[in-house]
């Protein structure tokens, strides 16, 4: 089981990569890939930042297979570029 602390600084790292790739939109597999994780694991803190208004959602379905990429919202974008 991994603590609150460690998924919060995991979730630090998804919003780092995905500042970093914007506009890009990044798939949840690639995201998984950069952070060393798990995709179902990656795809419940993206949903997670979702829920808090970080990351933006798009979703493309082929028949049982969908695919979700994610990007982060412009404003968050803005907030963070003031940071760096």
């Amino acid at each position: 089981m991994i603590s609150e602390l460690k998924k919060n600084r995991i979730k630090e790292d998804i919003l780092k990569i995905l500042y970093d790739n914007f506009p890009k939109m990044m798939w949840t597999f690639e995201v998984a890939e950069e952070i060393i994780r798990d995709d179902e694991f990656c795809l419940k803190l993206l949903e997670d930042l979702k829920s808090k208004k970080l990351v933006n959602l798009t979703e493309e379905s082929k028949g049982r297979k969908i695919k979700r990429g994610w990007s982060m919202h412009k404003n968050v974008y803005e907030e963070y570029k003031k940071l760096f």
